[in-house]
């Protein structure tokens, strides 16, 4: 049987209610001679951009001699550990993997066709998660007798599942957000977000619009509401970002943070940094389409191939992509292009999950063979832009994506579809100076031309503007790096933050 049938969660709890930690007590705390100085127990949501994050985060944690109890439902737990890229999940001991089981939710198929980017087919998913609250609040009760500290490291948008953690003496939470440090103070409130315009273009004349239109659908902003009135309980607050991409933004988030008595950490970027790029290579895997795409890359020039995708939650029409197609082609540089489908809500529902649903052009693949190499499988992007070929990647700017392709030294042509994306794409081309607007977010519902595509490339591959946003983008990637070696900044923060959880 499992074991969250043996507990009934309390009631949702107001966030300001601080009443409940008197009120509904489980089990009482009992100290053991055996206990851990601190538990750190991650609760992701299932959305491959915020899994990702929040398992590598575990494996920075987990190095520190810290046991990390990686939580999450069983389709999407298998989800992220087969798709982990430059690590072995399996060789970090301490990490303890907690695959739980959530009921049956829709799970439609992504819409190709529709205007709207944003992946509204995950929504079920993401609501039937909320259901994990009673199997993580009887974890939670189960954990807190072996550690000094019980510490809940959760996603935003999961917060409504930790809520049970005010029950316990010895829990504290920390909400972690999947985006940039920019998105998130542009969101909190309008005086932030005023100061980061300012700090654009003191003179307050920007080419593209900082705001949240047209980002999401009405069902999920009242998701993101709910999940976000919850998050007031946790102590603090964490984002895959470091101080060398975004300090002045952490400053003013900071001095928000200080306002509601709350602590806020910069741990990124948690991506692994070690590639052949820099001197060495990251993991081998088993010879499938990982080894054929880089052989390929092994024969091209150094900086002379852009890497275009879209990440897991874009669908593009037929005629999208014929245009992008097209646009590559007649663009004439050296181009690897990741051709596949949206994520379902789960990805091992049917066989054809990761075949594109669309066609290329007749005989494409044929003619640009010697131009171009075309993955319909599961791409592996830190690979991919860890390697010397790569001088660029067009990209919907997802922060996975961003802050791999910053640690990397890789430019990027931003095309932003949905949620923070286009906020991450204002922060690459005006803030950091390190990448090309694709398509203007005004313009989000329209086909983007051939000619484009061919455009953004073309600058980005192949212009002097183009060699100095890419000579920024190193700049800033080796910057990126020495912060998180050891004794750097980032590392120092990190180490910090272990000391204030074991504390």
């Amino acid at each position: 049987m499992c074991m969250f049938l043996l507990y009934k969660a309390p009631k949702s709890h107001k966030p300001n209610d601080t009443s409940i930690l008197h009120t509904t007590p489980l089990t009482p705390y009992t100290m053991v001679a055996d206990q851990n100085p601190v538990a750190v127990v991650m609760i992701p949501l299932p959305l491959q951009g915020h899994l990702n994050q929040l398992l590598h985060l575990s494996r920075l944690i987990a190095t520190h001699k810290v046991p990390v109890h990686f939580v999450c439902t069983t389709t999407h737990g298998r989800q992220v550990k087969l798709r982990v890229q430059g690590w072995d999940p399996n060789t970090i001991s301490t990490i303890h993997f907690h695959d739980l089981p959530i009921p049956p939710f829709a799970c439609p198929p992504p819409n190709p066709n529709s205007t709207n980017k944003f992946p509204s087919h995950l929504q079920p998913l993401c609501e039937a998660a909320t259901n994990l609250r009673g199997p993580v609040a009887s974890l939670l009760h189960k954990l807190s007798p072996t550690a000094r500290r019980l510490v809940i490291i959760h996603d935003s948008l999961m917060s409504s599942v930790v809520q049970d953690f005010v029950s316990l003496p010895n829990a504290e939470s920390y909400t972690f957000h999947s985006v940039s440090a920019f998105s998130i103070a542009l969101y909190i409130s309008e005086k932030v977000g005023e100061q980061i315009r300012k700090l654009i273009k003191p003179n307050g004349i920007t080419k593209i619009s900082l705001s949240f239109e047209g980002c999401f659908t009405p069902e999920f902003k009242q998701f993101i509401s709910v999940q976000h009135e919850y998050a007031k309980l946790s102590s603090g607050r964490i984002y895959n970002t470091c101080r060398i991409i975004e300090q002045p933004i952490l400053e003013l988030l900071e001095s928000e943070a200080r306002s509601a008595n709350k602590l806020l950490w910069a741990l990124g970027p948690f991506n692994p940094l070690e590639s052949k790029r820099f001197g060495s290579k990251l993991p081998k895997k088993d010879g499938g389409p990982v080894d054929r795409c880089l052989n390929w890359l092994d024969k091209q020039a150094s900086n002379s191939v852009i890497f275009v995708s879209f990440g897991t939650t874009t669908s593009f029409s037929q005629q999208q992509v014929n245009e992008i197609a097209t646009g590559l082609e007649k663009s004439e540089h050296k181009f690897v292009w990741v051709v596949r489908d949206a994520d379902k809500g789960d990805v091992f529902s049917d066989n054809n999950n990761n075949i594109i649903r669309v066609e290329l052009p007749k005989g494409y693949e044929d003619r640009v063979k010697d131009q171009g190499l075309v993955v319909r499988e599961w791409a592996p992007q830190l690979d991919i832009l860890a390697h010397p070929s790569i001088g660029g990647f067009m990209s919907h700017c997802g922060w996975n994506s961003c802050i791999e392709s910053m640690s990397m030294g890789v430019p990027i042509a931003a095309w932003p579809m949905h949620s923070d994306q286009p906020n991450n794409a204002v922060l690459v081309t005006e803030v950091l100076k390190t990448g090309v607007l694709v398509k203007d977010w005004c313009q989000r519902e329209e086909v983007v031309v051939a000619a484009a595509v061919e455009k953004a490339v073309r600058r980005l591959m192949g212009t002097n503007e183009g060699a100095e946003m890419r000579r920024r983008a190193v700049a800033l990637g080796t910057n990126v790096r020495k912060y998180v070696l050891d004794g750097g900044v980032t590392q120092t923060e990190l180490g910090k933050f272990i000391a204030h959880i074991t504390r």
